[in-house]
């Protein structure tokens, strides 16, 4: 498996993409999520993807359908007990396989084509949410109708690693362990919820912080 895409539950999802637009990110198309009660604000890498994801339905994301996700928890406001990102997989390029590497179970969102569905990992809401993508396919292999605009004021061009911090992580679950396998993905233990976001194997050295706004870090 290897990254698809990264999101980060917001409350001001407006304010917030602007912050990504100010710093030199080019925004790519929002999606919707009809029934789940969630939409989202992206911006595109050749490889992968980020999104801010924010509420605007708060019944569809507590509905019997939506509510095993606990994206609601994650959406409700920020809190030690429960990580604001989501991490989204796929298979690997060649990989011929779309068996889900961890364990979990099978969420089949409205949004979503009845024959497609999101493999969601077994583990607690103090984690990050890990899932898998069995159709996913990176940004720079997309068709020609679906290409999203990848050139960015910064010069960033792919996501080479992630390094996720998590407070009290003392068992990590079967999906954090086996994420963690990943040379490009890295789990620490810390004070607060972080997510730190390298680019292009940070061959410039330089590093942004958008604490307090974000829990997001960029290095390049």
């Amino acid at each position: 498996m290897e990254l698809d895409h990264i999101f980060i539950c917001v409350q001001d999802a407006a304010s917030e993409a602007e912050r990504l637009r100010e710093f030199g990110l080019t925004e790519g198309a929002a999606n919707e999520h009809p029934g789940q009660g969630t939409a989202n604000r992206r911006f595109f890498f050749r490889n992968a993807f980020f999104e801010l994801l924010y509420l605007t339905n708060d019944v569809d994301c507590r509905s019997p359908l939506t509510k095993p996700t606990m994206l609601h928890k994650r959406l409700a406001g920020r809190s030690r007990g429960v990580s604001p990102f989501g991490i989204c997989f796929r298979p690997s390029s060649g990989d011929k396989g779309s068996e889900t590497p961890f364990p979990g179970w099978k969420y089949k969102p409205q949004y979503l084509p009845s024959h497609l569905q999101v493999d969601i990992g077994h583990a607690p809401v103090s984690e990050p949410m890990w899932f898998f993508l069995a159709f996913g396919l990176s940004p720079g292999r997309a068709s020609v109708d679906r290409q999203q605009p990848m050139t960015h004021r910064t010069g960033f061009s792919e996501i080479t690693s992630i390094r996720i911090t998590v407070p009290d992580m003392l068992d990590p679950s079967d999906p954090a362990c086996c994420a963690s396998k990943l040379d490009e993905i890295e789990l620490v233990d810390g004070d607060d919820h972080l997510l730190s976001l390298s680019f292009d194997d940070e061959s410039s050295g330089e590093s942004f912080d958008f604490r307090p706004a974000l829990p997001l870090v960029f290095r390049w």
